[in-house]
């Protein structure tokens, strides 16, 4: 059966594009473009914009945009699949990806406020989502004893709040301790998800 042909967005949230992370974005990106998807791709460390909200979402207080936040914003209205690889640092995320959500994701883009109801109008809607996380720490310990805070910040916090589902997850554990043979494997699941656009 023929994989139907999307428009992908990869979203590299790791500051040093030489990572593990780095790679498996490439491979991301590279395999998909082989199997004839659309893909963009953002390595968040090259872009450059302020990553502070200084106000919040105050009414008519969002600072314009730079260049590159209204680029990403153009991939991702354009996009039909969104794809975040980024290490878990301090069971969270790295300050860029934070900082590119909270200057991205912003309300009459991502989701609207409706008067008189505390839920949102959602503006992703159609969208679907895959989180690759790496780590030092064991996937088990990371999802039991820490509640996999990282994933739960982007996947319902983020994501599924402004409309996009289903959000699937890949973890990458401990990955100090692992053997060549182990990131071989990471690199073929890696390029499976991508050449069936997942």
């Amino acid at each position: 059966m023929k994989t139907k042909q999307r428009n992908i967005l990869v979203v590299l949230g790791h500051p040093n594009p030489n990572s593990l992370c780095g790679h498996l974005a490439e491979t991301y990106v590279n395999s998909a473009k082989n199997a004839g998807h659309t893909v963009g791709f953002l390595k968040l460390a090259d872009l450059k914009f302020d990553y502070n909200l200084y106000m919040g979402h105050k009414k008519d207080s969002t600072p314009t945009l730079e260049p590159d936040l209204i680029q990403s914003q153009k991939l991702i209205s354009e996009a039909d699949h969104l794809v975040f690889v980024f290490p878990s640092w301090w069971a969270s995320m790295p300050a860029v990806l934070k900082a590119w959500i909270d200057r991205v994701f912003l309300p009459g883009f991502s989701f609207k406020y409706r008067k008189n109801s505390p839920l949102p109008e959602k503006l992703l809607v159609g969208k679907t989502a895959r989180i690759i996380v790496t780590m030092d720490a064991p996937s088990w310990y990371y999802k039991w004893f820490n509640k996999s805070p990282g994933i739960q910040l982007l996947k319902f916090g983020t994501l599924e709040f402004c409309g996009v589902t289903p959000v699937k997850v890949t973890i990458f554990g401990e990955v100090r301790t692992r053997k060549p043979k182990h990131f071989l494997k990471w690199t073929n699941i890696v390029e499976s998800l991508a050449i069936h656009g997942e």
